[in-house]
């Protein structure tokens, strides 16, 4: 499978309101802990669990952990309730349970009570007691409003349209890219670099002042780094720059997003060759961003980025990314299975990691 590389960032204002309605192959779920089975259609039920902001949890205590530096917050019985990483913005909070299924190309279950959000500012020591924080997370403990999954499932196969306040059509089933004119060349069936404005099809203009303008062909498109700046970036809030090499904020590419001072390396890059493998992934976090090296005629960039959602019921690392083989974002099988454990083709492929 190809990667994703060039074109350029996002950010427009965008109105978010009500969770994904129905549609047929990916199934996001919000749903109790004892509903077990996942409906092989999509579908999102509002099952509220009456928390607030203390959600009945009792005594809260915060513990700081090592590698990466952390902040979690327990509840009295040392449950998790929220993992903040010093220097990401990145939060994981622990809400009503969710079932991510995609029946038409896999049998993977991902089964989570992670809610992953952008804090507005990034996580540092003591930041418990400031009040930005206390204001965030008394709106967004136990919230049911989309975080980063819910957005990313909103771009699968057959999930519906959505607009905003100004007609545009923010959500929906989006393709990888458009048909290569030249024909499959070197297995690149489908063009690469589709950015969210060209899924939008409208012109952006990013804080350094630079425009970017959507190709008609690629309206409706994006490819593995523009799915991953869609969700985060045009959707989440998180800044975007108009290339790799301007302005901070997220880069343009999956090689620039990895080597990016952005975020915090959970799992540092040491090279692109087999060598290169992490020797354990069990620092991912839910939402973390994976980046991989799957062409070997991209040289010394990587070419693939995805995000991790967590374990499926038979204990596998998931990721959503969005592939030419599928033609768009996908859990699925086609192209290789989405696993991060064993040996097979994305597991094996994987050079690192980074939490926004």
């Amino acid at each position: 499978m190809t990667a994703k590389r060039r074109t350029r960032p996002v950010l427009h204002a965008v109105v978010l309101t009500a969770l994904i309605a129905g549609s047929a192959y990916f199934t996001v779920e919000l749903r109790k802990e004892e509903q077990a089975k996942a409906p092989a259609v999509m579908s999102v039920t509002d099952t509220p669990n009456g928390g607030g902001s203390q959600g009945g949890d009792g005594e809260q205590k915060w513990e700081r952990l090592k590698n990466p530096q952390r902040s979690v917050l327990r509840d009295g019985k040392g449950s998790i309730l929220a993992t903040f990483t010093d220097g990401a913005r990145t939060a994981t909070l622990t809400g009503p349970s969710r079932t991510f299924t995609e029946p038409a190309t896999t049998k993977t279950r991902v089964v989570t009570t992670d809610w992953v959000r952008l804090m507005p500012e990034e996580w540092r020591p003591g930041a418990e007691r400031e009040q930005w924080f206390k204001d965030w997370f008394k709106k967004y403990f136990r919230s049911e409003e989309d975080d980063v999954f819910a957005i990313a499932f909103q771009y699968g196969d057959q999930a519906p349209v959505k607009k905003d306040a100004n007609g545009v059509s923010y959500a929906g089933d989006a393709d990888f890219g458009p048909i290569n004119p030249k024909g499959s060349v070197g297995n690149d069936y489908r063009l690469e670099e589709s950015d969210f404005y060209d899924y939008l099809g409208i012109p952006y203009t990013f804080r350094s002042g630079t425009k970017g303008q959507p190709e008609k062909l690629r309206y409706r498109s994006m490819d593995c780094s523009g799915f991953v700046r869609t969700v985060f970036g045009y959707r989440a809030r998180f800044p975007l720059m108009a290339s790799d090499t301007a302005g901070d904020g997220l880069p343009r590419t999956a090689n620039g997003m990895a080597r990016s001072k952005t975020g915090v390396n959970v799992i540092p890059l040491k090279g692109v060759g087999a060598d290169g493998r992490p020797s354990t992934i069990d620092v991912l976090q839910p939402g973390d961003l994976l980046f991989f090296k799957l062409d070997a005629r991209t040289g010394e960039r990587l070419d693939h980025t995805g995000i991790y959602l967590g374990t499926d019921t038979d204990g596998h690392k998931i990721f959503i990314s969005s592939r030419e083989e599928a033609n768009g974002p996908t859990i699925g099988d086609k192209g290789g299975t989405s696993r991060l454990d064993g040996n097979g083709y994305y597991a094996s492929t994987l050079r690192s990691a980074k939490r926004l």
